[in-house]
């Protein structure tokens, strides 16, 4: 039986930078990773929200996750990654917000079915929970939907996930770690051959924080499926501004 070294979980450091970039390679290795300057803003904005898994004495990176605060408000839902993140140095980053944006998390790929990635998303709702945040929000990248555009619309396609027809490369796992879809957007990422970038734009409840005004109000046709059964408020339909970081 194969011995693995442990798996540490801890905040980035700047001495992991040379090892996220080797990471970014290996996970797209088509697309161009991390910048130095950017990280570098990341730690000095939030620190708190910057996390690496890192292995052997060497404290190799196999994983990583980048997240910051924002007020949703400030947003359109329609507006792309580069938006929500400053084009990925998070000079946005507001500590009065209410909602922390999960920027990235990846692992290695040969580090997959090692429980790597559920453990950076605890940790990312610790995150959440220590900053008494109402919810976590990301965009769900749709990785797999290249294959299926010419016979699904976007919708379709998440719809057939929810329903679990669909096995969503990204979206399953997010799905089953809490977060619920309330709805999916175009050009969240430019230069995605996988998504042709769509993105579900998903959210995890801090339900020891969040009031029914926190609540997001969606779209009866995201809650399908038998996923995650669970009981959770009852919704209405809503529209596409009713989704407020304000308190009441």
């Amino acid at each position: 039986m194969t011995t693995h070294p442990p798996v540490i979980i801890r905040p980035t450091e700047v001495r992991d930078f040379p090892g996220i970039t080797a990471l970014c390679r290996a996970v797209y290795p088509t697309s161009q990773p991390w910048a130095p300057d950017q990280l570098g803003s990341h730690l000095q904005v939030f620190p708190q929200g910057q996390l690496v898994a890192v292995t052997g004495a060497e404290e190799q990176v196999v994983g990583m996750a980048a997240s910051l605060i924002i007020m949703w408000d400030d947003y359109e839902e329609l507006h792309a990654w580069r938006d929500f993140t400053d084009r990925g140095y998070f000079r946005n980053h507001d500590p009065a917000g209410r909602t922390l944006y999960g920027a990235e998390v990846m692992v290695h790929p040969a580090m997959q079915r090692r429980r790597i990635g559920k453990r950076l998303y605890e940790a990312r709702r610790d995150i959440a929970r220590t900053h008494r945040l109402a919810r976590i929000r990301a965009g769900a990248r749709l990785r797999g939907y290249h294959k299926y555009a010419g016979r699904l619309t976007p919708h379709e396609y998440v719809l057939g996930i929810l329903n679990g027809r669909i096995k969503g490369p990204t979206l399953s796992f997010q799905l089953r770690e809490g977060f619920e879809v309330f709805d999916v957007v175009g050009n969240y990422i430019t230069n995605d051959p996988e998504s042709l970038g769509y993105a579900a734009l998903i959210e995890w409840l801090n339900r020891a924080v969040a009031t029914p005004a926190d609540v997001a109000l969606r779209d009866p046709k995201w809650r399908v499926g038998p996923v995650r059964p669970r009981a959770t408020p009852a919704r209405r339909p809503q529209d596409r501004r009713i989704r407020s970081d304000r308190p009441s």
